[in-house]
């Protein structure tokens, strides 16, 4: 037996090799990072009108309180480190101004409606939601706007627990500060999973349990945190000082990149939730590399949740068969111990 059939065969029967590993794959064969360039695209359309909106909106509304606007809209705006502190910096420019608010409800909604659609495309190829039973392009975009004010309710109260945890630290010493600054963060991190898994459920024609969902959400969750540290620490410490052409391009490329590593991260959840909601591990581990290899039960699974999520009508009817690989035995599929996690041991 070489080393990679011994490899294969730990990572089949260990659930913490198999699992990551079918992920992986499964990400690859739903070509997931194509998908997390679409929701770029749209994010990044979508993204600055939003803001300029918020902005103008919080500006008009707070205008007679110019402490509270200023914290209000450094809380909002801290939660788009990229672009956030360039609004912040020139905020005078467009504060209160009607053509704003216009230009950003036209741009947020085009931009917003369309990132929903990516983001239905993708979620309902990742858990293999046949065609046929997918919502039509009226109901999508019904479906689209429940997404927008799902984004608007998440930006709110994010926007309200950001101002109140730096006023309850202001009235604090140092140390207890510290302590409210963290519990905001812990309870940021909660309510962005439970967005999280609200948007999977509401963008998803398919049942998801929560208890495929809740785990690998507050991960995400947690990475998403992260990225809003980085994205942080990439303004204070590369823009800062750059020349003006430079921090544009610097801007613009940090802006896709953060946003495309959201849409990983958001895609990625997706995946770990299918896997386990579908069953689809242990992989065989040479499975995307070559035909000459023994299908495993999750293989075969995922393979037909390929085919049938192609299916147009709900008459139409696909089938999937498996003939042995080249170099087996005719009805030999499996290799000798293979175990299905989906069957009784």
């Amino acid at each position: 037996m070489g080393v990679l059939a011994r490899v294969d065969s730990y990572q089949r029967r260990h659930r913490w090799a198999g699992l990551p590993l079918a992920v992986v794959y499964k990400f690859y064969d739903d070509q997931a990072a194509y998908l997390a360039a679409l929701l770029t695209y749209y994010g990044f359309l979508s993204l600055f009108p939003l803001l300029l909106f918020l902005v103008a909106v919080l500006s008009a509304v707070l205008s007679s309180s110019p402490h509270l606007q200023h914290a209000v809209l450094n809380s909002a705006l801290s939660e788009f480190p990229v672009i956030g502190d360039q609004l912040v910096h020139n905020i005078h420019s467009f504060q209160g101004n009607a053509v704003a608010v216009a230009v950003g409800v036209a741009g947020s909604l085009y931009g917003v409606l369309n990132v929903a659609q990516a983001a239905q495309h993708a979620l309902n190829k990742i858990f293999a939601v046949p065609r046929h039973a997918r919502p039509d392009p009226f109901r999508s975009r019904l479906k689209g706007l429940k997404f927008l004010s799902l984004l608007a309710l998440g930006l709110c109260v994010t926007t309200g627990l950001s101002t109140t945890a730096e006023w309850a630290a202001g009235l604090f010493a140092a140390r207890l500060a510290v302590g409210v600054r963290v519990a905001a963060e812990a309870l940021a991190i909660v309510l962005n999973a439970a967005l999280l898994i609200a948007s999977y459920r509401l963008l998803t024609r398919r049942r998801l349990p929560l208890r495929v969902l809740y785990g690998p959400a507050l991960g995400a969750a947690c990475a998403w945190q992260a990225l809003l540290w980085g994205g942080t620490y990439y303004v204070d410490h590369v823009l800062q000082g750059a020349t003006a052409t430079y921090g544009l391009f610097g801007i613009v490329l940090g802006l896709l990149a953060w946003i495309y590593l959201g849409a990983l991260v958001y895609l990625g959840t997706a995946e770990i939730g299918a896997v386990r909601c579908m069953r689809l591990w242990p992989r065989s581990l040479l499975t995307p590399f070559t035909d000459r290899v023994h299908l495993s039960a999750g293989d075969q699974r995922a393979y037909r949740s390929y085919a049938t999520t192609e299916s147009f009508k709900g008459f139409e009817k696909i089938t999937v068969h498996f003939d042995p690989p080249p170099h087996a035995r005719p009805g030999d599929t499996h290799e000798p111990g293979d175990h299905d996690p989906g069957r009784p041991g």
